[in-house]
This record gives C-alpha cells, structure tokens and sequence, in this order.
C-alpha cells in the first residue's frame, strides 16, 4: 500500500505539481481508499513528507572517476540531469516547490538534502586520502557549494542549467576546497 501512494504521489506531482496534488487523486490512483490515504499521510504534505523519506533511503550513484574533478562533475550532472529529465524533474521541482510553500515539507527535504550530501561527501574524503584536497576541508561543505549554483538558476534565476553550467560549478567548488577556503576555519 506504501509503494502503490508513494507510486501514485510521485506520478501526481509530475503531472500537477505541488498545488495540483490531492490526497482524493492519490488515492484514486494508487487504488487505496481514500480514508485510508487521510488516516495514515493525513494530507497532502504528509504525502509529500512520506514519499521524500522513502527517497533518502535510496542511494545515489556516486561517481568513481579516479579523480576529485571528474567525481565533483558527475555529482552535479546528476543533480543538473535530475531536473532535466522529463519523468523526474517535475517530481524534484515540485518537492523544492512544496519545501517552500509548506513548512511540514521542509523538513523531510532538508533531511533528504542532508543524506545525499553526506552520501555525496564520500568523493571528498576520498579525494583528501588521494591528497588531491586539504585534509581539514569540510567534505559536505564542498558538495553544497558545488550543487548551489544549480538550485539557483533554477529555482531563484530561473535559467537554464546546462552540463557546462554544472561542471563550472563542480569546478569553482573544487578551487575554493584546494584553496582552504572550505575548511571548518575557513582560509
């Protein structure tokens, strides 16, 4: 019953977004009845608050190239293909959306956003074991300032993000972290 809800939540925030979501639709398509969905997920955030938990129990594909660069690159591709991609990023933008119209959602993303960038962090420590980057540089600090630029453009500016955008940003990210810039004491 989690699955078919959380199936259906994902597939009514691709097609609707976060305003057009309703617990009557989710229920209606995930075939579970509709007191059921209001008595476990109690409304629509909390359908949004489930299906965000379900997801940061997920792992992510953490790239493995060999080096900090190409590993800080392919993280931010993820991130810039994820919202890219035609099924997904309605999905992705639609929870962003939903962290900032309602506080019940922000929650749940900020601890989905916690889990990837402690996920993500791996490249650095491995890229600090290779001696690629300082041995006190703060590991998820480098993943958020990496990821940063794309959530602005598109959510804030409102550009476009593309694999260039993404891997300039992995970049300036990598060049504050060998700079010490991104260490707890800063440079």
């Amino acid at each position: 019953m989690r699955a078919a809800v959380r199936a259906a939540t994902l597939a009514e925030l691709a097609e609707h977004g976060y305003k057009g979501l309703t617990v009557e639709a989710v229920a209606e398509r995930s075939g579970v009845h509709k007191t059921t969905v209001y008595r476990r997920w109690g409304s629509v955030e909390g359908l949004v608050e489930d299906a965000l938990e379900q997801a940061r129990e997920e792992p992510w594909p953490i790239p493995d190239t060999g080096a900090v660069e190409g590993d800080l690159r392919g993280i931010n591709r993820l991130v810039q293909g994820g919202f890219a991609d035609p099924e997904h990023g309605p999905v992705a933008s639609a929870f962003v959306a939903a962290a900032v119209q309602e506080p019940q959602a922000a929650r749940p993303l900020h601890a989905f956003f916690l889990s990837r960038h402690e996920q993500a962090a791996h490249v650095v420590r491995r890229a600090v074991q290779r001696g690629e980057l300082p041995a006190d540089v703060d590991a998820e600090e480098v993943i958020r300032i990496a990821v940063a630029p794309i959530y602005y453009r598109l959510f804030v500016s409102g550009e476009p993000v593309t694999e260039a955008d993404a891997d300039r940003a992995a970049d300036a990210a990598l060049a504050a972290a060998k700079a010490g810039v991104l260490s707890p004491r800063g440079p």
